[in-house]
């Protein structure tokens, strides 16, 4: 696997357009720790913090958080991973196991997250009948 990995990294280390994250073995609540004890390390005043503060002690930290997150293996939840990072990712799930997960699903995924109203926790007002 980390074969695949490095040679993955050596194919599109020269694309400058889009991150890429794959999350092997990787856990929300621990990261989430970890980010606190480096906050408190760094001995950062309470009111200095705020969630973009907070956000540059994640693992992630420079990067932008994900837009969409791809769920392999038809499972409905999220397995424990970027749980600060993809608030308001939108989620696609598909029943094909991640060793299967082929072009034509990533392009899937991508034209049907185009199809979405992003709204980014924002409420859309309702339309009233007669107004």
């Amino acid at each position: 696997i980390r074969e695949e990995l490095k040679a993955a990294e050596r194919k599109t280390a020269r694309n400058p357009g889009m991150l890429f994250n794959i999350a092997l073995n990787s856990g929300g609540p621990p990261e989430i720790v970890e980010a606190t004890k480096r906050l408190l390390a760094a001995q950062v005043p309470p009111e200095e913090l705020d969630e973009q503060r907070f956000a540059g002690f994640l693992y992630t930290s420079g990067q932008p958080d994900p837009d969409l997150l791809i769920r392999t293996s038809g499972e409905m939840r999220i397995s424990n991973f970027l749980l600060w990072q993809i608030a308001y990712a939108e989620i696609w799930v598909t029943d094909t196991l991640w060793p299967d997960f082929r072009k034509r699903d990533l392009l899937e995924a991508v034209l049907a997250y185009q199809k979405r109203d992003r709204r980014y926790g924002g409420i859309n007002k309702p339309v009233v009948a007669g107004r």
